[in-house]
């Protein structure tokens, strides 16, 4: 895996982690395709964080700050080198998604852009429940993005009704969904 673009193009990142599925450079490459010019002094959320690549890669193309959200030791110890590896800085998070979304301070809210990459294990009634949790003050005003990575022919989850469906990537058995809040002008 390497970054992309940016100040950080072209290095490369550390091992990933056993058990921890990251998202390819080239779905990587078509996501900040798609997301153009949202990226570039926004604040960003990554969620089941991994390895960390989606929120540095956002670090690397001018994003002001971002938060990483993992409960795995190894994939934490994993996104604090590839930090290192980029010289990028974030606030990293070990804990639970579900857990960091529910706590009664939203410190670092709101997000502009949110990336969520959960498990493909993880259920539909636990994807409907972060969309929930997400549109709980987590977001920015009316202009933010929310990117969902989940496995190709997965079920649909419930949408927050403010959001519309922007774009859908397909990359090998991964369907990424682009949502946009829908007060946008």
């Amino acid at each position: 895996m390497r970054v992309i673009a940016g100040t950080a193009k072209g290095r490369r990142l550390g091992r990933v982690p056993e058990g921890v599925r990251p998202v390819s450079d080239r779905a990587r490459e078509g996501i900040f395709s798609s997301l153009a010019g949202d990226v570039a002094g926004a604040a960003v959320l990554d969620l089941f964080a991994g390895t960390g690549a989606m929120a540095i890669e956002a670090l690397s193309r001018g994003a002001a700050r971002a938060t990483l959200v993992e409960r795995s030791r190894p994939a934490f110890d994993a996104i604090r080198v590839n930090l290192a590896i980029t010289r990028l800085a974030a606030d990293v998070v070990a804990s639970d998604v579900l857990a960091f979304l529910t706590r009664n301070d939203k410190k670092g809210a709101p997000y502009d852009l949110v990336f969520a990459d959960p498990p493909y294990e993880l259920g539909l009634p636990e994807v409907d429940r972060l969309l929930a949790e997400l549109s709980g003050g987590w977001l920015a005003g009316a202009a933010w993005a929310v990117v969902l990575t989940r496995r190709s022919g997965s079920s649909t989850p419930v949408v927050p009704v403010h959001w519309a469906l922007a774009r859908t990537l397909s990359y090998g058995d991964s369907a990424v969904t682009l949502f946009r809040s829908d007060r946008q002008s």
